[in-house]
């Protein structure tokens, strides 16, 4: 869908199989089109017919994308990739602390295991670029894109601001409430929304796991975000064991359920986030 006059919102579903079972999810990949073409994020693997039909739908061809940024690493922004780079001959774009898992998918599925990780991602791509704070794109007609460090849901999560059309774009920032809590750091994930919210004549938040959300909806989406982070560190808080180290599963099943979430999203990048949630208590004890 058209967002703005140069900005595309595309939809990909996809599921996630668990041992407790399937998770219906979708994510959204977005197409820039100034005098350049930029692809934000590439969903998960085979994501890239949906992609290029779209961008043919509205008058372009695969060659005309010149760069693909990646906001962050996991599954379902670099999956499709290889053939995203393969088809268009683009270059790619990620923060420095993304580099190493979008170059060795192998190493991030060690690191950080996923369920059914090998069908949502095509393999590893070479960033070209590095990203950092304070970087800009210039797309031509005045459009410029930049890089804003957003970091708590992964170590180099980036976010991408268009003030000349009001947008921003938060990857997997901004978190949804009563939506799988996917983070590596609290305290860093509460002050990136913060940042973000500091932006002023918001006129779009587009966010990977919402719908785009216009004017101060994208405010109370953020507000909403922070809300929600803080009742699951009370949560994470009442349920915890006073003087011993709780069993992670069964501990995070206790929170899940606490937090009206179903069993089906007990996996390990859930427990990781509840993790965050203890270390970050137990630093302020």
């Amino acid at each position: 869908m058209q967002i703005t006059e140069h900005v595309h919102a595309i939809k990909i579903p996809f599921q996630v199989k668990t041992d407790s079972g399937t998770l219906e999810r979708f994510v959204y990949a977005y197409l820039i089109c100034g005098e350049k073409i930029i692809l934000v994020d590439s969903g998960v693997s085979s994501s890239e017919k949906i992609i290029l039909d779209y961008l043919e739908k509205i008058g372009h061809i695969a060659s005309e994308i010149s760069l693909l940024i990646l906001t962050h690493s996991h599954p379902d922004h670099v999956g499709s990739a290889q053939s995203i780079q393969r088809r268009s001959g683009c270059e790619i774009a990620a923060h420095q602390g993304e580099k190493s898992w979008i170059e060795d998918v192998d190493l991030q599925f060690k690191e950080r295991p996923v369920p059914n990780f090998h069908s949502l991602v095509e393999g590893s791509v070479q960033v070209d670029h590095v990203l950092k704070e304070g970087d800009i794109f210039d797309l031509g007609g005045n459009l410029n894109l930049e890089v804003i460090h957003t970091p708590g849901h992964s170590a180099g999560s980036i976010s991408l601001h268009m003030p000349g059309e009001g947008v921003l774009i938060t990857g997997d920032a901004v978190p949804l409430q009563g939506d799988l809590p996917i983070y590596d750091d609290f305290a860093e994930s509460i002050r990136s929304i913060e940042k973000l919210k500091a932006f002023k004549d918001l006129k779009v938040l587009l966010v990977s796991w919402d719908d785009p959300q216009e004017d101060d909806n994208g405010y109370q989406r953020m507000d909403e975000a922070l809300d929600y982070l803080q009742h699951i560190q009370e949560v994470v808080g009442k349920l915890s064991p006073e003087n011993s180290t709780p069993n992670l599963m069964e501990f995070s099943r206790l929170v899940l359920k606490e937090l009206g979430l179903p069993e089906a999203a007990l996996n390990p990048i859930v427990v990781r986030s509840f993790q965050a949630n203890l270390k970050e208590r137990s630093s302020r004890v």
